[in-house]
């Protein structure tokens, strides 16, 4: 009876809970997945902090195949093909292609890679025997970077000259200079590059090698686009933004020289420009009307470009100083004498050619500048296709500097 009593007055479930008792941790599902993603979330911020990588693990090394501008076979006149023999370089892309498939490769390859942020070179040996032979040899390879011809600056690597070696030298486009003496040449340059990749490569492909092709310092990747158009054989300048004369209504961008600035402020932001991007002969104002005809402002711009060894391209404003102050510095300098697409029709484009022609004739050479509008780009290289029918030579830029010098 003692028994039933007790298992009537027993609270209900109490003996089957006995003996089975389960474990529970100290925390839930939902707590556990949470200190996990906490987790994750800190070891990324701890990567991105510490780890010493600038560009974010993206691969940013520049190949160099071949000598470097400067070397004896790399002066211009001359390129070396992959079996070690030279031959003249050509001015299209396709021509380059053709030399460098009919010839065999040698049994081994040096190649140079070029630290983009330190300008540091690592020479690495590859390949060789049958195996390499059997490779497939690519079309355009980018000229290289001379690490010599680059400082180290506040935001970036920057040009320099190196025992007489300059930039506007070792990165000067290819021409035939015998032919180019006594025939009259015609310069073209496009500019406004590096923003809008879509036109960027337009200009690049579609375009003569022997156009020079102006880039801004802005866009998200210029180096890239740079290289591809390098390694299309196009002469590179860098546009440098300068201030207009309804500044700020029009504003040409970030970092823009100002005639308000004080010059050491104007050099600050000329060696921001000069980092963006590497392998470019000379510098060209990007707008900046006000600026070019402002002395005090304008004169220790040129003072350091000619000092680090590079050409100025005047896009044809009226009352720029630049010409009297590269002449004064003993600088390499060109100006337009017309934009090629003031109006952009075909009449009109195929017009200023004719004018451009008739002005080469006339004093030996020409120069024109134009922006990257499919137009543009159509018209001229259809011009350019019958130009050597005409007795007129196309040439680069410092093609152009050589000769107005010359002349």
């Amino acid at each position: 009876m003692a028994e039933a009593a007790d298992e009537l007055s027993a609270p209900l479930g109490r003996d089957s809970a006995r003996g089975k008792r389960r474990f529970r941790l100290p925390f839930t599902g939902v707590q556990l997945l949470a200190a996990a993603l906490g987790l994750f979330l800190a070891t990324f911020a701890g990567y991105a902090l510490f780890n010493d990588d600038p560009f974010g693990g993206e691969p940013r090394a520049r190949v160099a195949i071949g000598p470097l501008p400067g070397d004896a076979k790399a002066s211009g006149k001359v390129a070396e093909t992959p079996a070690g023999k030279s031959a003249m370089t050509p001015h299209g892309s396709e021509q380059a292609a053709n030399a460098a498939k009919a010839a065999a490769p040698a049994d081994q390859r040096t190649v140079t890679i070029i630290d983009g942020s330190s300008g540091t070179r690592h020479d690495v040996a590859i390949g060789g025997g049958t195996a390499e032979k059997d490779a497939p040899v690519p079309a355009a390879t980018v000229p290289g970077i001379n690490p010599r011809l680059l400082e180290k600056g506040r935001y970036g690597m920057i040009p320099t000259t190196a025992d007489g070696l300059k930039p506007i030298t070792a990165y000067a486009g290819a021409a035939d200079q015998a032919k180019a003496a006594k025939t009259p040449i015609v310069a073209i340059v496009v500019g406004g590059l590096g923003v809008g990749a879509a036109k960027t490569v337009d200009a690049i492909l579609k375009l003569p090698a022997a156009v020079t092709l102006a880039f801004t310092p802005y866009g998200s990747d210029p180096t890239k686009l740079v290289e591809r158009a390098r390694a299309q054989h196009h002469e590179i300048l860098l546009q440098i933004p300068m201030e207009p004369y309804d500044y700020p209504d029009n504003d040409p961008g970030p970092q823009t020289l100002l005639t308000t600035l004080a010059p050491e402020q104007n050099l600050d932001r000329l060696y921001w420009h000069l980092s963006r991007f590497q392998g470019y002969a000379g510098i060209a104002n990007f707008m900046g009307a006000r600026f070019v005809a402002t002395d005090t402002a304008m004169l220790p711009i040129v003072k350091e470009a000619a000092k680090r060894g590079l050409g100025y391209f005047d896009d044809g404003s009226a009352r720029s100083l630049a010409p009297t102050m590269a002449a004064a510095q003993a600088m390499p300098f060109a100006k337009a004498d017309l934009t090629i697409d003031s109006v952009p029709t075909s009449g009109e484009i195929d017009r200023a050619l004719g004018k451009l022609e008739d002005l080469a004739k006339e004093r030996g050479f020409a120069v024109g500048v134009a922006s990257a509008l499919p137009i543009s780009i159509e018209r001229i290289g259809a011009w350019a296709r019958t130009l050597d029918s005409r007795g007129v030579m196309l040439a680069p830029l410092t093609t152009a500097m050589t000769k107005s010098k010359s002349s």
